[in-house]
């Protein structure tokens, strides 16, 4: 996309540099050819020894003539934003305005299209935001009511079998719902960073332990009711240099790396091996985070969805039998905790399975 006429002029220079196709560059046209006109009718009245009242209306029909084409060649534009800016307003996101001018108004036109493209785009996220936190919600509630229904009916009986399979439906709805209000807030701002120096490989070491506490206890929850548990991945953990430090929130750190845990554990194959590395970064206690599994991996096309809400990727059925593929909101809570401290993350070449890539600034850049 080319710059607008204002972007391409330097400061302090309201006329330098200004494009042949400028409004600027029009309008002083139509003044000296209003001036050339009228010079050249006053000529000819002197040679011809016409009145010169003939001479001044003839001057202003011929410049009214030209600043009436002139008018309209920037008013046309003009209003065919505006219809579409008032359908926009409407709600109608699919009309767009010609783009078939190099001036201002084709940089303005350009702006409008864009804009109703992210807007469209966003209307489309909510829709499917909608869609999907529905069909997550309905999931739970159908399992635990059906549970309900068939103890209240005598269908079932209230025992321990029966009631483990309630509270895991009523858990997994539980957790739902704390993973929307914990984005909700991210959204919103109200989450802040309580910054601090912490070393790196304690600290990892009580996460991956915590995950494999939070297996367990599902997999006790689970058995005997036909769910699986991923139990059977290994954990490993890869800190280089032992005594590395790292300065940020461990609290929202802890949520990106028990998050991409979880999301490796699940698209793990049976007996796998999930990997997090962490190495010194490049600015004063930054780091550089890793996580491997061994699974099938992400196709390059949809590397840059993954981070999206609700996104499931290609690979949406998880390695273990039986197991659900998450609400897909995971990896969006650990870019947004990203995002907070001014880091990134994405996905990374790997020889097998799917390797992501977090870098956190340290004390460098962290947004106050």
């Amino acid at each position: 996309m080319s710059d607008g006429p204002a972007a391409r002029r330097g400061p302090g220079e309201p006329w330098g540099s200004v494009s042949p196709f400028s409004i600027k560059t029009k309008l002083g046209a139509l003044v000296v050819i209003a001036v050339l006109i009228t010079t050249g009718l006053s000529m000819i009245a002197v040679r011809t020894q016409t009145e010169l009242r003939f001479i001044t209306v003839f001057s202003m029909i011929a410049t009214l003539l030209i600043t009436q084409f002139v008018a309209h060649s920037l008013t046309s534009p003009l209003d065919e934003m505006n219809a579409v800016a008032r359908s926009i307003s409407h709600g109608d996101y699919t009309r767009r305005v010609r783009e078939n001018r190099r001036d201002e108004l084709g940089d303005l036109a350009e702006t409008i299209n864009r804009m109703a493209d992210e807007l469209e785009a966003q209307d489309q996220q909510r829709k499917e935001l909608v869609a999907n936190v529905s069909h997550e919600l309905r999931t739970p509630i159908a399992g635990l009511r059906a549970v309900l229904e068939n103890v209240v009916d005598g269908i079932a009986e209230a025992d321990p079998e029966t009631m483990r399979t309630a509270l895991k439906q009523t858990e997994r709805l539980g957790r739902l719902v704390e993973t929307l209000l914990d984005l909700s807030r991210l959204d919103n701002g109200v989450v802040p960073l309580r910054m601090r120096r912490f070393e790196v490989w304690p600290y990892l070491s009580g996460v991956l332990k915590e995950a494999n506490m939070v297996a367990s206890a599902r997999g006790g929850m689970a058995s005997g009711s036909g769910s699986h548990t991923r139990t059977d991945v290994h954990l490993h953990l890869d800190v280089s240099p032992p005594e590395l430090t790292a300065h940020a929130d461990p609290e929202r750190i802890h949520q990106v790396v028990a998050n991409l845990i979880d999301n490796a554990i699940k698209h793990s194959p049976p007996h796998g091996r999930v990997t997090v590395k962490a190495r010194r970064g490049a600015y004063p206690e930054s780091l550089v985070l890793e996580v491997l599994d061994e699974g099938p991996g992400i196709p390059k096309s949809d590397w840059h969805r993954v981070f999206e809400r609700f996104n499931r990727g290609a690979v949406s059925r998880p390695h273990g039998p039986g197991s659900d593929g998450g609400t897909g909101l995971g990896l969006a809570i650990a870019r947004w905790a990203v995002d907070l401290h001014g880091g990134r993350i994405g996905v990374a070449e790997s020889e097998r399975g799917c390797r992501i890539l977090v870098t956190l600034p340290g004390q460098s850049s962290v947004p106050s």
